[in-house]
């Protein structure tokens, strides 16, 4: 009996040592002294409060594995709710998806009512790409409460997961019904929309983002695009500056201000966004062919010839272009085997591309003293891309009656 009640003594002797040092510990905590709060904390008896205040500690301060190892330990003291909760979060952040998956499912099974934890093991499914069971999760929190937005935008992402274009739009336009200042929804439907090419329902929502933050990037993006198909290039230019204000020497903003100072035909400044578009990316074959136009309209050949030829060197798309400027300057040069080389190589890049076949035609017909070259080059223009251009088949056409019949009269019937 008096060996009893020294261990019951000795107990509550524990008890108010440890309630003293949990004291000492808020104290410090509230000071910021989180090191000597560790080092107090480690120096008393483990229980489930003394590893679950170690564990807080540890996930104020973004010790996110540190944190989930004494909830772990709290937890092998106490099975608790709350601090299991904690656990699945910490685990998250530590990207251990799988072990969250399974501590919150099994939460969930036996709290069906905890929204919170349905939401996280919804987002869960989605980052682990488990698109079916995220919808499922999303779609029960829906049932249960249709005024959250975040649970149709949720579902909005799980659906764009799972490649079901229209629905995604669904529930974004569900987000924008409940909330319409729910800036990614907006951002998502903007983007939607432009790829969709339904311009006006693109431009409501851009419009709408921007006024949300006039910072945004890509939406200003997709402004600038908008505006620039509209050939409205004044604004463009202006919303330009802007962005480069915002990311300096970004390759999109100077392509762009080059393209549109081309057609304000501001050639001075074209130029100089179109090279400072090259000096940043090296392969915009493209912006090389702008500086070709712009050196060949100035009639400086020789930087003319050298931007196309950059163009093709750099060029991995379809370069047909860039060798119909080298035909060009081929051609101010007069240098017409070379021309008909660069047309050549341009119908190889792009069979489509019926301007360069009717050039090479015509370049045809005059260099070669055979006209059936020629003849053949038209016949061939006519059957593959008659109704493109007007003036250019009635061309074509002439040229295709008076050569046949120089042949008939010569006693040859050409097909």
């Amino acid at each position: 009996m008096k060996k009893e009640k020294i261990i019951i003594v000795l107990f509550f002797l524990v008890l108010k040592t440890n309630a003293q040092s949990f004291k000492t510990i808020d104290s410090l905590l509230e000071r910021g002294r989180y090191k000597i709060a560790l080092n107090t904390l480690n120096k008393i008896t483990p229980t489930f409060k003394s590893n679950l205040k170690i564990a807080a500690i540890y996930e104020a301060i973004d010790n996110t594995k540190k944190a989930s190892e004494f909830y772990k330990k709290a937890l092998s003291f106490e099975d608790h709710y709350a601090t299991k909760i904690k656990l699945g979060k910490s685990l998250r952040k530590e990207r251990k998806i799988s072990e969250a998956i399974i501590l919150f499912e099994e939460i969930s099974k036996k709290d069906v009512n905890n929204l919170l934890v349905k939401y996280f093991l919804g987002k869960l499914y989605l980052q682990s790409k488990k698109g079916k069971k995220a919808k499922l999760a999303f779609q029960e929190l829906i049932e249960k409460d249709k005024s959250n937005a975040n649970y149709y935008y949720q579902l909005g992402l799980t659906n764009t997961l799972l490649k079901k274009r229209y629905k995604r739009i669904d529930n974004f336009l569900e987000v924008y019904n409940i909330d319409d200042t729910h800036f990614n929804a907006i951002e998502k439907l903007a983007r939607a929309y432009t790829k969709l090419k339904d311009k006006d329902s693109a431009r409501i929502f851009i419009n709408k983002g921007l006024q949300l933050n006039k910072n945004h990037i890509n939406l200003n993006k997709l402004k600038i695009n908008d505006l620039y198909r509209q050939k409205k290039y004044t604004e463009s230019v202006s919303l330009l500056k802007r962005l480069d204000s915002l990311v300096p020497k970004q390759h999109y903003v100077n392509k762009m201000l080059g393209k549109a100072y081309y057609h304000l035909k501001e050639n001075e400044n074209a130029i100089k966004y179109f090279l400072r578009a090259t000096y940043i990316d090296r392969e915009d074959f493209k912006s090389y062919s702008y500086l070709g136009n712009l050196y060949f309209k100035q009639k400086k050949i020789d930087k003319a010839m050298f931007n196309y030829f950059m163009g093709t060197y750099a060029g991995r798309e379809p370069r047909d272009n860039e060798f119909m400027g080298l035909a060009k300057v081929y051609k101010e040069m007069k240098l017409p085997k070379r021309v008909i080389e660069q047309y050549k190589l341009a119908l190889k890049e792009n069979k489509k591309n019926y301007v360069a076949l009717f050039e090479l035609a015509k370049i045809s017909d005059n260099y070669y003293k055979e006209k059936k070259i020629g003849y053949d080059l038209y016949v061939r223009y006519i059957d593959a891309f008659e109704g493109k251009n007007k003036e250019l088949d009635v061309f074509a056409k002439n040229r295709i009656k008076t050569i046949k019949k120089e042949y008939f009269l010569e006693g040859e019937t050409l097909k």
